[in-house]
């Protein structure tokens, strides 16, 4: 009797083991079935990124580009990160007192709903302002505001929060930034890496910073591109900024700052 009931027992314990492995397994299988990767960089090797995925951003007269460099100095591929860099000019051929790294991923990848996650770590500084955001490819409803900007990151200064924000004639243009909420803020572990995040649907954007939701901004009933420009093709950008009526004065002590990159991730849903 001892002997089968022993046995009785040890089957039992190998059923509920094996149901539990089981669940697990179909608990992972459907997160991971939830959404296909479609693009990514995980910034193996080293020097320059992938010339195929990203370009130099051009400097131009917006706060956050009028610094932008194709500089080396800047943007480097290093031991599996990216970094994107602000610092004093030491270029005698370029008569900007500030360069800084920023790259897009425009005429390469653009996409039309999906995920996207960005695991990276920011610097502190007074005039620092990295950025992870996303623009239109082909600005189908003019130009900006009007075809859309979503900001998935920006970080200002010593900052342990960052804001995540959409833009629109709607926002920008007509001032109606609070039906719906358009912008939030939210807490980050400074000092290390963080996961910022979208969700991006045919009639919502969500806002994600480590796998924790933070805003979601709904399409309204019957809204057209002046609401809703976000039914067009996007592409990513990435920079660390200085400066600009925003974030406010540079402090040169500061410098150089740095945005590390670790990884980017697109999916699309299954």
């Amino acid at each position: 009797m001892l002997k089968i009931y022993s046995d009785t027992k040890v089957c039992i314990l190998l059923l509920i083991v094996f149901a539990s492995l089981t669940a697990c397994k179909t608990t992972e299988e459907h997160i991971s079935d939830e959404w296909q990767l479609i693009w990514q960089d995980e910034f193996t090797g080293s020097g320059q990124p992938d010339n195929n995925k990203w370009a130099f951003a051009p400097r131009r007269s917006p706060d956050w580009a009028r610094f932008c460099t194709e500089s080396t100095e800047t943007v480097e591929v290093q031991d599996g990160k990216l970094y994107l860099r602000g610092m004093l000019n030491s270029s005698e051929k370029d008569t900007a007192e500030y360069q800084t790294g920023c790259i897009h991923t425009k005429n390469k990848f653009a996409f039309k709903y999906g995920k996207v996650e960005i695991k990276a770590k920011l610097a502190e500084g007074k005039g620092s302002w990295p950025a992870i955001w996303m623009m239109s490819s082909d600005s189908s409803y003019g130009d900006w505001p009007r075809s859309g900007e979503i900001d998935i990151m920006e970080h200002l200064n010593f900052d342990k929060k960052v804001y995540q924000t959409v833009h629109s004639s709607y926002v920008d243009l007509q001032n109606k930034k609070d039906d719906p909420q358009y912008s939030t803020t939210a807490s980050i572990l400074p000092g290390e890496f963080n996961v910022f995040g979208l969700e991006w649907y045919p009639d919502r954007l969500e806002f994600f910073v480590n796998g924790s939701k933070t805003l979601t901004y709904p399409r309204k009933p019957g809204a057209g591109s002046d609401q809703w420009p976000f039914d067009q093709h996007f592409y990513l950008i990435l920079d660390q900024a200085l400066g600009g009526s925003w974030v406010g004065r540079i402090d040169d002590e500061d410098l150089p700052v740095e945005m590390a990159i670790d990884w980017v991730r697109v999916y699309k849903a299954e």
